[in-house]
Formats: C-alpha cells, structure tokens, sequence
C-alpha cells in the first residue's frame, strides 16, 4: 500500500532532550506536537544506549498515538516491532532497504539515504518508500562529510529521480528557505534544529504549517 507523506515532519534528535525529567519532557513534547497536527515524526539516537532509546521511545508511543502518528526511528530496523514504531530509517552501515524489508514487512515505512550531490547509484531500485537528499543548507544537528548541495543541488536530484519517488530534502531548512526548496523538487520538507531550538517546537511546527499550507 502506497504511505503517504506530510509536506513536513520534524526529526527528533535525542541530543536536545535533558538527561533530568526525561521521560516528562518527551511526554509533554509529543503531546504538543501531536495537538498540533504533526502526522509523521523521525526518532533518532546516535549515541544513547538501548535501555535509553527503549525508554524514550515507549513514551513516544505513547504520547504520539498510533493510528494519528507514524513514527520513524533511525538505524534500528531490529527494533521496531519491539517498540510498535511504524518504519526506520537506514543508511550506510545499517541494514539495507532490502534487509528492512524483509525483516518489516510491505506495510512498515522503509526510509534511506537517496544522495547529496548525486543519486546513491541504485537507490531508486530498492524497497525504500522515501529518499532523503542532502544536506540542503548547513546543520549543525547531524555530523555530515559532504558540502550543502543547496537548491540547485534539489533540483538536479529531482531531475535525476523523475517525477514519482519521494525525495525528502533535509538540512538546515529554515522556514525563510522553505518554499524554495519545495520549488526545486522535494516532496517533503525533514526539520530538527528550526523546531526544536525554539522554546514552543509545537507552535513552530503550526507557524510553518501556516505559511507552507
């Protein structure tokens, strides 16, 4: 069954939760966000052990609620029963799309790396429901080697992929840069630093909700 993606989801980097009142912040967070309309959420964990991405995830769960709002985790295709999550997100080093599939099933949503200055050779032809490209603009909340590829580097990609895939543009995205980046050829717009550095991520996410219909 073909997913359906927002034009927008926010990417939650687990950098920005405090260690102290955890598992009460994530709860508040989801809750707002979900009140505010967010319909697709990417979980991701570079650095906390298990039992840490276990428990945030369970809140996560709970507070983002299944049926209104798909979850994505990054890295773990292992875990995702475990955790009820609707997909995974896997790059280099991880399990492939394939590999995904097969352990997930047709229904989970299976997101990868589609490229930066050029197509991953190939990747069009695996099982993955979305691509992402970039980074678009400079970030600093995810570690990347390659320079920003910019709008023009969007619009070479889109070119490259044809009309159909779901390229999903991530990287330094401010809403001042947004449209035009939807212009050039991303289907969606992945946002972590612009909504989560705000004091209220909630009423950013509605603010560009707003601006970007």
């Amino acid at each position: 069954m073909p997913t359906s993606f927002p034009k927008l989801y926010p990417i939650l980097d687990s950098s920005i939760i405090p260690a102290i009142g955890r598992a009460e912040f994530l709860r508040r967070l989801g809750a707002s966000l979900a009140e505010a309309g967010v319909t697709l959420l990417e979980y991701r964990n570079k650095t906390g052990a298990e039992a840490e991405l276990l428990a945030d995830a369970s809140v996560l769960r709970s507070a983002l609620p299944a049926g209104q709002v798909k979850l994505i985790l990054d890295d773990r295709a292992d875990l995702i029963e475990q955790i009820g999550f609707d997909g995974v997100h896997v790059d280099a080093g991880d399990a492939s799309p394939a590999e995904a599939r097969r352990l997930l099933g047709p229904d989970r949503i299976i997101g990868t790396f589609g490229g930066g200055a050029a197509l991953v050779p190939g990747v069009l032809q695996t099982p993955a429901d979305y691509f992402s490209i970039g980074a678009v603009y400079p970030t600093r909340t995810k570690q990347v080697s390659s320079a920003p590829i910019g709008v023009e580097g969007v619009r070479r990609l889109r070119q490259l992929a044809g009309p159909d895939p779901v390229l999903v543009a991530v990287g330094g995205i401010t809403l001042e840069r947004a449209p035009a980046v939807l212009e050039a050829g991303a289907t969606v717009l992945a946002v972590a630093g612009a909504f989560f550095r705000q004091p209220e991520p909630a009423a950013e996410f509605r603010r560009w909700t707003a601006e970007l219909g």
